[in-house]
């Protein structure tokens, strides 16, 4: 490693105090994307108790999504080597505001949508098996399992935007696609959900931020300055309620919300 790369033109090399070059082993990203989405008319499944007030309702509002979960699934892609498809199923969580009358109050509902999209990103390529201590053979480990290097896909979601719902009658719009729920979903709201015998469906629209990416755990030469040794003392939590409060900052920005920026530019058609 040339001393030039390390400095760059800095005055003081960096060089000078690496102590030495260490292997780590860390996940390298070999690919990513990102991408923005806009989920329309996705139906929600209600439990029955919930579809009964949406067979009820005169209208419906979005209140709130929340992704609740998300399957991944990577497979190799035929015919090119070192790329994998991701098949991402996401689930979200939505809360309605449901009203059985023009002018009455709403009434929450919580239901569930759901989304599957692909990507294909290049992940490298791996013919080995990989073996951990952490792995007891008498006992196996589903998770740690001695498999062969594929990638590891990671995906990063936003908290989705609520767009806006829409309550319709049965027959209407496309037919709901059978799909997969895990347990661990199904168990959120304590019950099966309604199917086709439902009076009114429900559709939601909601925007979707992601990034998605292949990992894989390599072996890297790093320089290395010295140990990490924490030179801050561990200070305990205050008893004193109003001295806890002392220690936070006024929070000015609740009380003067900021300003345009100065410096972004103003938008076409706009006069000065």
């Amino acid at each position: 490693m040339s001393e030039n790369v390390l400095c760059s033109g800095c005055d003081e090399c960096a060089a000078d105090k690496i102590k030495e070059a260490v292997c780590i082993n860390a996940s390298r990203i070999y690919d990513s994307c990102s991408d923005k989405d806009c989920l329309e008319d996705l139906p929600v499944l209600l439990t029955k108790p919930g579809q009964c007030m949406i067979d009820k309702a005169a209208n419906v509002r979005l209140n709130d999504v929340n992704v609740c979960n998300v399957s991944i699934d990577l497979q190799p892609v035929p015919f090119n080597k070192g790329f994998y498809a991701v098949d991402m199923t996401f689930y979200f969580d939505v809360c309605l505001d449901v009203f059985m009358a023009p002018n009455a109050l709403p009434m929450p509902v919580k239901g569930l949508a759901v989304f599957s999209k692909r990507a294909v990103l290049f992940g490298s390529d791996g013919s080995v098996k990989v073996f951990s201590s952490d792995c007891n053979a008498d006992t196996p480990d589903n998770q740690n399992t001695p498999a062969r290097t594929c990638p590891k896909a990671v995906v990063q979601v936003a908290d989705p935007i609520p767009l806006c719902a829409k309550l319709i009658d049965r027959g209407c719009g496309a037919p709901m696609a059978p799909c997969r729920i895990p347990e661990s979903v199904l168990r959120r709201y304590g019950g099966e959900f309604v199917g086709a015998e439902a009076e009114k469906r429900v559709l939601v629209s909601v925007g979707l931020f992601t990034i998605v990416q292949l990992e894989r755990n390599v072996q890297m030469m790093i320089p290395a300055f010295d140990f990490c040794i924490p030179h801050k003392e561990c200070v305990s939590a205050s008893e004193d309620p109003c001295e806890l409060f002392g220690s936070i900052e006024f929070p000015t920005n609740e009380f003067f919300p900021s300003k345009f920026p100065t410096d972004q530019s103003r938008p076409c058609g706009c006069s000065s």
